[in-house]
């Protein structure tokens, strides 16, 4: 497994916000993390990237404990996160903000190589390349932290509501743009409260509930699961 979460156990000062998580994630597969508000799922997200200590159990990645990593060196092993509400640098350009997401790199050719991939991902950030990151609509800088994201070559790709506050044709464009990168050899660990859009992209799934993992499985069974149905659906 590139991704193995054991037993994870996360507090904010005495508020206990994960209660002993347990997940996997496979090379080549996009697993997406469903729930309601206040689940867990971008603290799940914060302790992998090593914004937030966890308080028991261990993170592997590739092989190797990085509980106890900084989130710098986490980056540089192969985990980049695309964080919920973007994040983008307003003051800084297109392509200014697309290289911060290369910081760790140094061999220009790779770089250039990379801000040739977003802007065929994203076609918007070429037209947009020398236009400042606060200037965008929310579409545009969602695209903008995905691909600052993807700056840094990751082997792990971890996307924090990546659909929040889009207009429904740019969801659908942004989750066919997920499917692209997975496609394209990047592992995906996905974050969303749109269940329908992304249990029906994922490979397997995991439902989130005040801190604990209650259910598993493919994105398809999960999709058809009457409870999951009920809850995230808003199918009775």
């Amino acid at each position: 497994m590139l991704l193995e979460i054991d037993n994870v156990t996360l507090a904010y000062g005495r508020i206990q916000a994960l209660h002993g998580i347990s997940l996997t994630v496979g090379e080549g597969e996009v697993v997406a993390l469903i729930g309601a508000n206040g689940a867990g799922k971008s603290t799940t997200m914060r302790a992998i990237s090593g914004l937030r200590p966890v308080s028991q159990g261990t993170i592997r990645f590739d092989g190797e404990d990085i509980t106890k990593l900084r989130a710098d060196l986490r980056v540089i092993r192969g985990v980049s996160q695309s964080p919920e509400g973007r994040g983008i640098f307003p003051g800084m350009t297109v392509r200014e903000n697309l290289e911060m997401g290369a910081y760790t790199r140094k061999v220009r050719s790779e770089i250039d190589e990379d801000l040739q991939r977003a802007f065929t991902l994203f076609p918007r950030l070429k037209e947009r390349e020398k236009q400042a990151g606060g200037t965008l609509s929310g579409g545009e800088q969602q695209m903008l932290a995905v691909g600052r994201a993807l700056m840094s070559r990751p082997k792990l790709l971890l996307l924090d509501e990546p659909s929040m506050g889009l207009a429904p044709m740019l969801i659908q464009q942004i989750f066919d743009i997920i499917v692209e990168i997975n496609q394209q050899g990047t592992t995906v660990l996905l974050v969303e409260q749109n269940a329908q859009q992304a249990l029906s992209r994922a490979h397997r799934a995991y439902v989130l509930e005040t801190g604990r993992i209650v259910k598993e499985g493919t994105g398809a069974d999960l999709l058809n699961d009457p409870a999951v149905k009920d809850a995230y659906l808003g199918v009775a």
